[in-house]
């Protein structure tokens, strides 16, 4: 892959290049996309959008990782992108045409950067187990599949839905 695009998309059109919580700028930058995959096309949107960033992300993650130490540098953000996209699946549908529940985006952000932050279970076990670009993926793969099932937890237990 070209360096160029690579970067590109690895920083997710520069937002990994905040000098500080690059995570979560990365984050933040994506919850307009969700919004509009989910306003226009529901978890359907949502899920094709997560896999070609994946498929987009891995090469490009790889491409700037290749020869550096560190293999998971802050400013690679991709991944919460993919992540953040995933928290959102089991409430895309709920989202589908509905601006009024704007709020459940921020609640969304929040357990995605919660898991993201803390990583248990899976989430540590593929960001300190696999050192390369599918590491990189997963680890926040993992976090947005618990914070899309947290997210519907909350979204039924509240009755927003």
């Amino acid at each position: 892959m070209n360096p160029k695009i690579a970067n590109i998309i690895a920083t997710f059109f520069g937002s990994g290049l905040s000098p500080k919580a690059s995570g979560t700028a990365g984050s933040l930058a994506t919850l307009p996309m969700a919004f509009l995959l989910c306003f226009f096309s529901g978890s359907l949107g949502i899920v094709i959008a997560a896999v070609i960033w994946f498929i987009l992300g891995v090469p490009a993650t790889h491409e700037l990782i290749k020869n550096q130490e560190d293999k998971d540098p802050k400013k690679v953000v991709v991944d919460e992108v993919v992540g953040q996209l995933l928290s959102f699946t089991l409430v895309a549908d709920a989202l589908y045409q509905n601006p009024d529940k704007w709020y459940v985006y921020f609640i969304g952000f929040s357990f995605f950067r919660f898991f993201d932050i803390c990583k248990m279970g899976p989430v540590k076990w593929f960001d300190s187990k696999m050192k390369n670009a599918y590491g990189v993926m997963m680890d926040d793969v993992c976090a947005g599949i618990f914070a899309s099932v947290c997210l519907w937890m909350v979204c039924k237990y509240f009755h927003i839905f």
